[in-house]
């Protein structure tokens, strides 16, 4: 059967090459007996392919169970896959079939495969290679001939590293691995279900056909569409059912599209060449470094304009550091008042730190961004603005003057 006859029966949308290579995929798989492990992101159709791979099979007069793994209790999943006998467990009344023996001869999807138990894991194992099960309770073995096809939205190479998924389990479930594109990378075929979707709900709500402006459909293939297929059909109907006018603009679509925050992956996506060949911690590093040059150039910006604005207070011109007084952290001087200044002195072995600290325009453009260095910088400063007098620097800094004393005491700001 060609891609286009698989499409047509299956109601599959889109011309995309990616979408076409999965299924290709699927058609040659589907003949086998092999076990198929579906990748893709949550909403793109995973278990339409694996609806195709079993009716494209010799199976296809057989059972078909889908099982959501990920929506099973931890303590029911294995009495619910492999069955249980009477008395095995509290509510157990009578002896259960499970999926994998009411499925024999046909083909069982486990969706969200990488949420099973540990313990379930190495039941399921056994059952790929052998086709082998125990019930939860029994200790008699039974033999079960079914064809297993998983799906899953996360990396389980990565969860396998965690500790969270058997290594030699993955390596049986994708004897053929079939990646499902997301919709982002379908651009070309997001008007097209959305069309097919309008045709749809028209005829089921009794409402108009909606038609997009040329705005409004390039709106729609800019947006990523985090729930993809799912969510442009949400959305679609949505728009069928509560707008009047028939064009739909792309003002009016706006308020359908809830608004998206750039995630860690879209920034490193972003990044220009340079970053090729780098690994991901190598690019994110960089992207941290950016992030930080970013934040320097804004506090420039920031202490500029605090430059230029008027202020009732004087501002204390130390162009040389030798002429810091010095700041006294002894413990009589917690008993000082406020008209008795801690001054800030500078010793010989400082000019260069000090002369550094402030440039001309009052900031360091190679500041650290530690909140220690920030600290012990926001201290001194708040000292000088006010020369010294203890008291009102700490009232500037928002802190209590005994904490002022230990912060001094303990960054050593003699």
């Amino acid at each position: 059967m060609d891609i286009q006859s698989v499409k047509q029966r299956f109601g599959i949308i889109g011309n995309s090459p990616l979408l076409n290579t999965a299924l290709e995929t699927a058609i040659k798989v589907a003949p086998t007996d092999m076990n198929v492990l579906i990748q893709g992101e949550s909403g793109v159709g995973k278990e339409s392919f694996s609806k195709i791979i079993h009716h494209l099979s010799a199976r296809k007069h057989a059972p078909f169970i889908a099982v959501n793994c990920g929506a099973i209790p931890e303590g029911t999943i294995d009495s619910e896959l492999f069955g249980h006998e009477k008395g095995s467990f509290t509510g157990a009344t009578e002896k259960r079939k499970g999926y994998f023996e009411a499925v024999s001869g046909g083909t069982i999807f486990l969706d969200e495969v990488g949420e099973l138990p540990l313990g379930t894991q190495a039941r399921l194992l056994r059952v790929l290679e052998n086709g082998e099960f125990i019930k939860v309770g029994s200790s008699t073995v039974q033999k079960t001939d079914v064809r297993v096809v998983a799906a899953t939205n996360r990396n389980l190479l990565d969860r396998a590293q965690d500790g969270k998924f058997r290594e030699d389990l993955y390596y049986r479930l994708a004897t053929v691995p079939i990646r499902v594109p997301r919709l982002a990378d379908r651009s070309d075929d997001i008007q097209l279900l959305f069309r097919k979707f309008s045709s749809d709900f028209a005829e089921r709500h009794h409402s108009h056909l909606l038609s997009l402006t040329a705005e409004a459909q390039q709106e729609l293939g800019q947006y990523p569409w985090p729930g993809n297929i799912r969510q442009l059909k949400n959305i679609t109907e949505q728009i069928c059912v509560l707008e009047s006018q028939t064009q739909i603009t792309a003002d009016t679509l706006k308020r359908y599209l809830p608004a998206q925050a750039p995630s860690l992956p879209s920034l490193l996506s972003k990044q220009d060449s340079s970053t090729e060949g780098m690994s991901e911690r190598d690019i994110f590093y960089k992207v941290l470094l950016d992030l930080k040059r970013d934040v320097t150039e804004l506090k420039k910006v920031v202490f500029g304009l605090l430059e230029n604005e008027p202020s009732p207070r004087p501002t204390p011109a130390y162009n040389n550091p030798t002429h810091y007084p010095s700041v006294s952290s002894n413990s009589a001087d917690t008993e000082a008042t406020e008209n008795q200044p801690i001054v800030i002195s500078s010793h010989a072995d400082d000019h260069t730190e000090d002369a550094e600290w402030i440039d001309s325009d009052g900031f360091n453009s190679d500041s650290n961004l530690s909140l220690e260095a920030q600290e012990i910088e926001m201290i001194r400063k708040a000292l000088i603005l006010h020369y010294g007098k203890r008291k009102k620097a700490a009232e500037d800094l928002g802190i209590s003057e005994r904490t002022l004393y230990r912060k001094i005491k303990q960054y050593e700001l003699d």
